[in-house]
């Protein structure tokens, strides 16, 4: 009980010395209101950026193995770049013989885009990314249907000329989502819009339904050649309980096989999976959570030698004032607990003051922008227990140097 009463003196102590002196303080909370909102603002940033990035990643599949020319993060080592662009472009001829020599492998599909003007009537699209596909592509791809269907099955392996179309398709030849059963013109041809997808947004690996128009490849086929496409990409899901990496073996084993490469001879084609990209973000995400402790370390250092000099000053303008105090009773902790008290309350004030203008930025970020920002509960914590430890470290020397004066000395003083 005497702890708390003398926290409560000590806290009304704090509150009327800030109190009286508005612009000294309002001076100190503008230090380390910027200190506070650097830092956090920092790691605010840097979480949003990693959990948007960590997002669209996981929307590649976790449990997918992508065929390619070119290996995801340059492949390692030092492999000529040139023995890559030499290589071959997966083949919609290859699937189906890929299919019948793996037995790790659930779903396969081909997919290639190409970028082309999507026209009803007077109204268009230009640089549209048209996306011919084969019929498995939804079963291991992850995107959600706003209005309509996919392909039936029949659709896909008679080549219908039928389409699923982005958002902003939609909006840019319609005016309306609603154009379920509409025809549009790409490539030379009427296609017949079965489906919606729904909007999503450009994800930050360059992913974006909105402007996507998804054909069968089947379609494709009868208005161009479906080899040497640039792009081009097999796509294979494993079967349930199979690992990645048992997969990989897998359709190494069988591209070989059908590109009839000798053992002595290395692969051509690439085999990437999520967790490459996973362990460049690691990486990635490592440096520059550094780099926002040393940018943000800067301003708080700045905020803390601000507060530090104001706590001096505070403890010299009353000397006399905590003389008076020890001569009545007053112990020496109770005058390093107010001086702390007084130091923890202002660096509190201003952390407040910083993540307030914090939660404003984020709100104008997201009105401006598709970029997802938000402040966590673990960056508001984590700006409030800096606030807490700046403030102690801060004040601790003044609040020291205050409670060991001599009372007649501290008394007499001016």
């Amino acid at each position: 009980m005497i702890f708390f009463r003398i926290f409560k003196e000590s806290l009304q102590f704090a509150v009327h010395a800030l109190s009286v002196n508005v612009l000294r303080t309002v001076l100190s909370l503008l230090g380390i209101s910027i200190g506070i909102f650097t830092i956090v603002s920092v790691f605010t940033a840097v979480d949003s950026l990693e959990k948007g990035i960590r997002n669209s990643v996981a929307s590649l599949g976790s449990d997918v193995v992508y065929v390619q020319k070119w290996p995801w993060g340059g492949g390692g080592g030092e492999y000529p770049w040139w023995k890559y662009f030499q290589r071959p472009e997966p083949s919609y001829k290859e699937l189906e013989p890929l299919r019948k020599r793996t037995s790790t492998v659930e779903y396969l599909a081909f997919a290639f885009g190409i970028n082309n003007t999507v026209k009803y009537r007077e109204n268009s699209v230009e640089n549209a990314t048209i996306l011919p596909v084969s019929h498995a592509y939804q079963a291991i791809w992850n995107f959600d249907i706003a209005q309509g269907r996919y392909f039936t099955e029949l659709e896909s392996s008679s080549g219908s000329p039928v389409a699923l179309v982005g958002s902003d398709i939609a909006q840019g030849l319609f005016g309306t989502d609603s154009i379920v059963g509409q025809e549009i013109k790409l490539l030379g041809r009427k296609v017949r819009i079965i489906g919606v997808f729904a909007k999503q947004g450009r994800s930050l690996v360059g992913v974006d339904t909105d402007v996507t128009v998804l054909i069968p490849v089947m379609f494709a086929r009868t208005m161009m050649s479906l080899e040497n496409k640039n792009g081009a990409f097999l796509m294979a899901k494993s079967k349930e309980g199979v690992e990645v990496e048992a997969m990989k073996d897998d359709l190494r084993g069988a591209m070989r096989s059908i590109r009839r490469l000798k053992p002595t001879v290395d692969d051509s084609f690439a085999l990437n999976e999520v967790s490459v990209i996973s362990s460049g973000l690691d990486a990635l995400f490592g440096v520059l959570g550094v780099a926002g402790w040393f940018i943000g370390g800067f301003s708080i250092l700045v905020g803390g030698f601000g507060i530090a000099n104001i706590m001096f000053v505070s403890v010299r303008e009353r000397t006399n004032q905590i003389g008076i105090q020890m001569s009545l009773g007053a112990k020496s902790y109770f005058i390093l607990l107010q001086f702390l008290l007084e130091s923890v309350l202002l660096c509190i004030m201003g952390g407040l003051i910083g993540l307030g203008l914090i939660y404003l930025l984020t709100l104008g970020v997201r009105s401006a922008s598709d970029f997802e920002m938000a402040l966590s509960l673990n960056n508001i914590l984590f700006g409030i227990v800096i606030s807490v430890i700046i403030g102690l470290v801060s004040g601790f020397i003044p609040a020291y140097s205050a409670s060991r004066l001599d009372p007649v000395e501290a008394i007499r003083a001016n």
